[in-house]
């Protein structure tokens, strides 16, 4: 196994405990002089002489988005505005963007942990990385470009679009790892099996991919169509960008890089910690950045956090791939359903796309969901009982996964539009939704 920084990658939790404790009551003293902070500080009862250790950072305050907006632009900034060297902000669709901002530390710090994912990833200074995702504000792109380069890979930064051209690079330049969203990963392999390729010239063997919650389901799609291994990466824009948290080659969790964040797991409704294991909303302390630390901040992101050692000998702490977020959570006749676990029953049956769209409308007192989902050319050029078969075995399997029945719509390929960031998959056309 391939470690970037191993003393680090390896402490025991005892060193990590120890380290995260340090961390967090410098942070606090830090964040007690920016007044918005000292006033929720003051909100909650707390001083910075009260955090001691890691186990502390439960009696302070949490941080929403909301808090970021309250805010905007940078009035959570813990720096000077002329120490700060970078802005980013996120895509949001609706009223003011959350902003974020990034010292040289930052910048450097922010390289350095998205090289160690990529390490973790398998990667080297040998290969040569395609980056798909969309440079200029939205994270991704710069955040994967300084950590390709900081490994000393060669990155070709591609952004996201322009399909027909991501393929030729590929092929002409050799590309070894492709990192972009899962579901444009996807997108391009399905041009590319379409579009005459040159299998021979690609040299894929590793997608790091991420910004919206994917199944396991979707990973054996995308590694049997590239011949690749798909690995999952996390990050949000409020806390650093991608570079949070990365899975290693075992491909059995996103290890989390503790030594700059302080991770918890929440009861959404409650706000209340939860014991190891359970499934809970993440929560984030960014312990060493230095322009816009976040302490407590809410995700809406759902996971499950492992402690134990890995095999590749990593002791940083797991999360599950995130299997949606509370926002985009569908309460349906008082069932939640989140589109990850739609996808995985849709991947299972093998005669459908993995291209899907959820519907939800209210009939009367009722919500209806009905699940749109493209079949294969093959499929749908079948007899007319053979679809009639399908939709049915799939509406029954939605039934027993989802605990609430839907209906099933086959639609032809291609007809349910391509993205080349982050999915569409809900559409809700429910009152006040």
């Amino acid at each position: 196994m391939m470690y970037l920084e191993k003393e680090v990658e390896t402490m025991t939790r005892e060193q990590l405990n120890t380290l995260q404790g340090e961390r967090l009551q410098a942070l606090v003293k830090r964040l007690y002089e920016v007044p918005y902070y000292r006033e929720k500080f003051k909100e909650k009862g707390v001083k910075p002489g009260d955090i001691k250790s890691a186990e502390d950072i439960k009696h302070l305050p949490f941080t929403t988005k909301q808090d970021l907006r309250d805010t905007y632009p940078h009035g959570m900034f813990a720096v000077p505005m002329e120490d700060v060297v970078r802005m980013h902000a996120s895509s949001g669709t609706t009223g003011k963007p959350v902003v974020v901002g990034y010292t040289k530390n930052d910048i450097n710090t922010w390289g350095n942990l998205m090289a160690r994912c990529m390490m973790m990833a398998g990667l080297s200074k040998k290969d040569i990385v395609q980056n798909a995702y969309g440079y200029g504000l939205f994270t991704g792109g710069l955040g994967v470009h300084y950590g390709a380069e900081a490994l000393g890979a060669t990155v070709v930064p591609m952004s996201g679009g322009n399909t027909a051209k991501q393929l030729m690079l590929m092929q002409d330049f050799g590309t070894t790892a492709l990192t972009c969203t899962p579901t444009y990963a996807l997108y391009m392999a399905e041009e590319a099996h379409a579009g005459g390729v040159d299998w021979e010239k690609i040299k894929l063997k590793v997608g790091i991919f991420g910004a919206e919650p994917w199944s396991n389901a979707m990973r054996k799609e995308l590694e049997e169509r590239w011949n690749i291994t798909a690995i999952d990466i996390y990050g949000l824009s409020e806390v650093l960008g991608p570079g949070v948290a990365c899975e290693c080659q075992c491909q059995n969790g996103l290890h989390i890089n503790e030594d700059h964040f302080i991770v918890e797991v929440i009861d959404p409704e409650t706000g209340e910690p939860l014991p190891d294991g359970e499934k809970g909303e993440l929560v984030f302390t960014s312990l060493t950045k230095e322009a816009f630390p976040v302490v407590r901040y809410r995700t809406r992101d759902i996971s499950v956090l492992h402690k134990e050692q890995c095999q590749c000998g990593r002791t940083l702490v797991r999360m599950e791939r995130v299997t949606g977020r509370t926002d985009d959570m569908l309460i349906i006749r008082g069932v939640n359903v989140f589109p990850s676990q739609v996808e995985s029953v849709l991947l299972e049956f093998g005669e459908t796309e993995p291209h899907y769209l959820l519907v939800v409308e209210r009939k009367g007192t009722m919500d209806d969901l009905e699940i749109w989902v493209e079949v294969s050319d093959s499929m749908f050029s079948d007899k007319v009982r053979g679809l009639e078969d399908l939709e049915k075995r799939l509406r029954s399997r939605v039934l027993s996964v989802l605990g609430i029945s839907a209906k099933i719509k086959l639609v032809e390929p291609k007809s349910i539009p391509r993205s080349e960031g982050k999915a569409k998959r809900i559409v809700d056309k429910r009152p006040n939704s």
